[in-house]
């Protein structure tokens, strides 16, 4: 039989990086005299990797943004993350062990999120998670991202794995509905930084903790 693949968003699924991207984020439009985000706006900020955020950002603040000053933002982003990373960014409770419960039962997992590869790789590898994947796909490794189904079904086949044997675990309508779009059942988790209740998005079930993660839950989603 083919190996199953479960596929996790990073940001708000596995790992608490709220205070750790709101920090970074601050730094950055500080730069250009923007007043600071809070916690409260990060669930609209997140989701599409830095450069959107820092786009959003300034549109939060309804402040212009020339094209020529996305560079420069961008790369003191990187820079102030990759250099305090992890920072206070932490597994969400039940994620550990639902990742050796899983591994133990057989599954192969995956992580599939629109941060860039080179500050999700590093990341997750600073939180002592790195060795249970099979494969780690950012916003810039494939010519798609979410919610664009192709970057999952990418990340699937990058871990060796069957598309057609897999399910996505997410906690945004990004993740949502590029499972949708590639066919592919889904699971949401509330406790991330989606903008809309997530009982709106369509997941074919809500987790509220990791431990419900279970190989009974991922059969019944492929049966």
């Amino acid at each position: 039989m083919t190996v199953t693949t479960i596929v996790f968003d990073l940001d708000g699924t596995l790992v608490d990086t709220a205070p750790d991207l709101m920090h970074s984020l601050n730094h950055t439009i500080a730069a250009v005299g923007l007043a600071p985000v809070g916690y409260q706006d990060i669930t609209h900020l997140v989701g599409q990797g830095a450069k959107v955020m820092i786009e959003r950002a300034f549109r939060l603040r309804e402040a212009p943004l020339a094209d020529s000053e996305l560079p420069a933002l961008l790369d003191r982003f990187i820079d102030h993350y990759s250099a305090h990373m992890p920072g206070e960014s932490l597994p969400f409770p039940g994620v550990v062990d639902a990742l050796d419960r899983l591994t133990a039962a057989g599954y192969r997992l995956a992580v599939c999120t629109n941060k860039m590869e080179r500050l999700a790789v590093p990341l997750i590898a600073k939180l002592g998670l790195g060795d249970r994947f099979a494969a780690i796909a950012g916003g810039d490794t494939f010519p798609t991202r979410k919610p664009d189904g192709a970057h999952i079904v990418s990340t699937v086949e990058k871990a060796g794995g069957d598309p057609r044997r897999a399910i996505m675990v997410g906690d945004s309508v990004n993740d949502i509905l590029a499972a949708q779009n590639a066919r592919m059942p889904s699971i949401a988790v509330p406790f991330g930084y989606s903008d809309v209740p997530v009982d709106t998005l369509g997941a074919d079930r809500i987790i509220g903790h990791f431990d419900q993660l279970t190989s009974e839950l991922v059969e019944a989603l492929l049966a």
